[in-house]
């Protein structure tokens, strides 16, 4: 994990060293062989230098795969270095993931959304991680993309305490028909764990993946958040 991170060395890479070692041996010796029958040929009966050929072919065929090979497998490690590069990048900073889900921390807790078209009545709801509904209020909304900000306090004018809310925001046109509603979390991503496939950011003291990020944001300053 990052604050920690945590990863793992590319695999593969001891078993392509030991496959050039052996056909380098392979080779050294089949060469000591060649010279050896050469030196003790029967100069009325030469032997087939064809097959000499064909099987210095192969060997050589042999070494370029495993050349190809050690290539491609480095080319992979340095993808993936860059890859690790860009998503500890990421911490600090605030991203937008799919789901419905996000934190309520000191000043609140943001999602976005996304509306196929205009949305005259639209009725907003959020649950704490028990269930239950905590807020709720109807407005409209434009279509597109925009956030919705929640203070922390529940419709009966309480403060709710820090931790995992869910919205659910459902909509209708000015013709009463429904419009399609998407909702995506926003928070500050505050690690990155390594030790999967693929990258797995916390946002909210949640794991992501780091292919479910669908923007990245400073996080901007407010005034009185420097001494």
């Amino acid at each position: 994990m990052v604050d920690g991170v945590s990863g793992n060395s590319p695999a593969g890479t001891s078993a392509l060293s030991g496959s050039r070692t052996t056909i380098a041996q392979n080779f050294d010796t089949f060469l000591q062989i060649l010279t050896t029958q050469l030196k003790n040929q029967n100069p009325l009966d030469p032997l087939d230098t064809n097959q000499f050929t064909q099987q210095l072919v192969q060997f050589t065929g042999v070494e370029q795969q495993l050349k190809t090979n050690e290539f491609l497998e480095n080319l992979l490690a340095m993808t993936q270095t860059t890859g690790r590069s860009d998503a500890v990048g990421y911490i600090g900073k605030q991203v937008t993931v799919s789901g419905q889900t996000t934190a309520l921390a000191g000043s609140g807790a943001v999602w976005g959304y996304n509306a196929e078209a205009n949305v005259a009545n639209a009725n907003i709801t959020i649950q704490n991680a028990e269930g239950s509904v905590v807020y709720s209020t109807t407005g409209s909304l434009a279509q597109g993309a925009g956030t919705f900000t929640w203070d922390g306090i529940s419709s009966d004018g309480q403060p709710m305490p820090d931790g995992m809310y869910t919205i659910k925001m459902e909509g209708a046109n000015v013709s009463g028909k429904p419009v399609k509603i998407t909702t995506s979390a926003v928070g500050l991503v505050t690690a990155v764990d390594f030790s999967g496939n693929e990258p797995m950011v916390t946002v909210g003291g949640k794991l992501v993946p780091f292919s479910d990020i669908s923007e990245v944001r400073l996080v901007e300053e407010k005034p009185g958040d420097k001494a």
